[in-house]
């Protein structure tokens, strides 16, 4: 009797303790702490949100490489290139494809920022972006604006690629005039 009462005193604890873990399906608020990672890049390197400490970074998630909205907003973030330079950003695109997939899309699309590889979306649900589960699971269009700090400073959710480069730069403005 005694076994089932300490079997079922864990099986209480183990099922609050489930209940209590963040799925993933909510993302970082502003002002927290962004979310550590390390993934494998388009260049076959692994990245660290650590290594960009000391500069803004804008992570952004997207869908699926060579898609027709994943493309444009690409080619904005790279024709916007120099402006993130001068306010000492980077830009690091996230998605569930692999670095090699990231590396033909770079290739052929003439992208020189880092794609970075979540294959199994991990990362993405940390930043409550992803979309689906399973083999089917996609990273959802989302950006984070992450401090120099490495604190979350400002959240896009469920963007529009095409004006998407000119809402980060301007709200870079804005956060760097603060």
């Amino acid at each position: 009797m005694f076994k089932i009462a300490v079997v079922l005193v864990l099986l209480a604890l183990l099922t609050i303790g489930f209940l209590t873990i963040n799925t993933g399906d909510d993302p970082p608020k502003v002002g927290d702490e962004a979310p550590e990672f390390k993934l494998v890049s388009n260049e076959g390197n692994e990245v660290s949100l650590l290594d960009y400490r000391g500069q803004w970074v804008v992570l952004y998630f997207y869908p699926k490489d060579f898609t027709s909205g994943c493309t444009i907003q690409a080619h904005n973030f790279q024709r916007d290139q120099e402006l993130y330079h001068e306010k000492n950003a980077v830009i690091l695109g996230v998605s569930v494809d692999t670095a090699e997939s990231h590396a033909e899309f770079c290739a052929k699309e003439g992208l020189e920022f880092k794609l970075l590889s979540d294959v199994g979306g991990g990362v993405s649900g940390a930043y409550g972006s992803v979309r689906g589960a399973g083999k089917t699971a996609i990273s959802a269009r989302n950006t984070f604006v992450i401090n120099p700090e490495g604190v979350i400073a400002k959240i896009f959710m469920k963007v529009d690629p095409n004006p998407h480069s000119a809402e980060v730069l301007s709200a870079l403005a804005e956060l760097q005039a603060d």
